[in-house]
């Protein structure tokens, strides 16, 4: 069965930063995509960003690029995404999705975790 753990969020003032992190299980992880995703209180879930099972290849949302990295180390089984210069509107549940291909799209990840709540503070 697969499980996907996020860590990391709380609570911090705009222009601070904050590591999120997302420990699989269950799942040959080194042949995963991985994304993180966001939901913000009464908002659609959004892309933010994903990374390639190789973690070669990155993409972000227009609204987290320069600000947000996404990495992972397929050796501890676990992405991470750094957030700097945090902006109130970055304000959600941060979701990681595991999928088959890289995809800003919710819909092509089939494996979700739980969600960790960021709040910045204005």
């Amino acid at each position: 069965q697969v499980h996907l753990v996020e860590s990391g969020g709380g609570l911090v003032q705009a222009g601070g930063s904050l590591g999120l992190s997302c420990a699989a299980s269950g799942l040959t992880f080194s042949s995963y995509a991985m994304g993180w995703f966001r939901q913000a209180p009464g908002k659609e879930r959004e892309f933010v960003a994903a990374i390639s099972w190789t973690g070669d290849d990155t993409f972000y949302a227009d609204s987290v690029k320069g600000r947000f990295t996404i990495s992972r180390d397929n050796a501890k089984i676990t992405v991470y995404l750094q957030m700097n210069s945090l902006k109130p509107e970055d304000t959600a549940v941060y979701y990681c999705a595991t999928g088959p291909v890289l995809s800003g799209i919710g819909a092509n990840y089939d494996f979700w975790g739980q969600g960790t709540r960021v709040t910045v503070s204005s």
